[in-house]
């Protein structure tokens, strides 16, 4: 399979998953390019980006485990150029 860019953004708002996301995160290392979190203390919540480069498959799995967390919401965009 071909290798696609993309963005997978996270919305925390249960700050107690922090150490799961990490190892899910962690577990998907090789495709990932670069990540950026923002704490928004006033609302209780994180704010995560995570650039990505991987196949469709690599990334729909990463975005499965995230999803699958209860207090966290996951979308991704990924590029349709192959």
């Amino acid at each position: 399979m071909e290798k696609r860019i993309g963005v997978v953004s996270i919305i925390v708002e249960d700050l107690d998953k922090a150490s799961i996301i990490n190892d899910i995160l962690h577990e998907s290392a090789p495709i990932i390019i670069g990540r950026m979190g923002i704490p928004y203390r006033e609302r209780g919540i994180s704010v995560m980006s995570i650039i990505v480069d991987g196949t469709t498959d690599q990334i729909g799995s990463l975005t499965g485990k995230l999803g699958n967390v209860s207090g966290v919401n996951v979308k991704s965009a990924v590029s349709k150029k192959k």
